[in-house]
């Protein structure tokens, strides 16, 4: 993802600390296809890449979102990833013990 000079490089945060979190499942956090880590309700995870196209994607093993991102040296992107609860998640929940928790992400300025 990166190369040795930090020339070209550009760094992209991730974090997860919405109040509206659930705070249930982690979310598994790619770029271009490439597992980074992993967030928990309050984690943050920042990584360096090259300038240009990249693909971001969150997926928190039910749901997934995918932002395609063009990057230029010394951007510093910052996102916020948040998994919610359907309309009818709580109900699910109680009655089988699992319901549909859905991810999103947006940029943050």
């Amino acid at each position: 993802m990166g190369s040795e000079s930090s020339e070209g490089q550009a760094s992209i945060t991730i974090r997860r600390k919405s109040p509206e979190d659930v705070q249930q499942r982690q979310i598994i956090v790619k770029v271009d296809g490439e597992n980074v880590g992993e967030l928990y309700y309050g984690d943050t995870i920042s990584i360096q890449v090259t300038a240009g196209h990249h693909r971001l994607r969150v997926d928190n093993t039910w749901n997934w979102k995918t932002v395609e991102l063009d990057v230029a040296p010394g951007d510093h992107l910052k996102f916020q990833t948040t998994s919610r609860a359907g309309r009818f998640s709580w109900f699910l929940v109680s009655m089988l013990g699992a319901g549909p928790i859905y991810v999103s992400i947006k940029r943050e300025d």
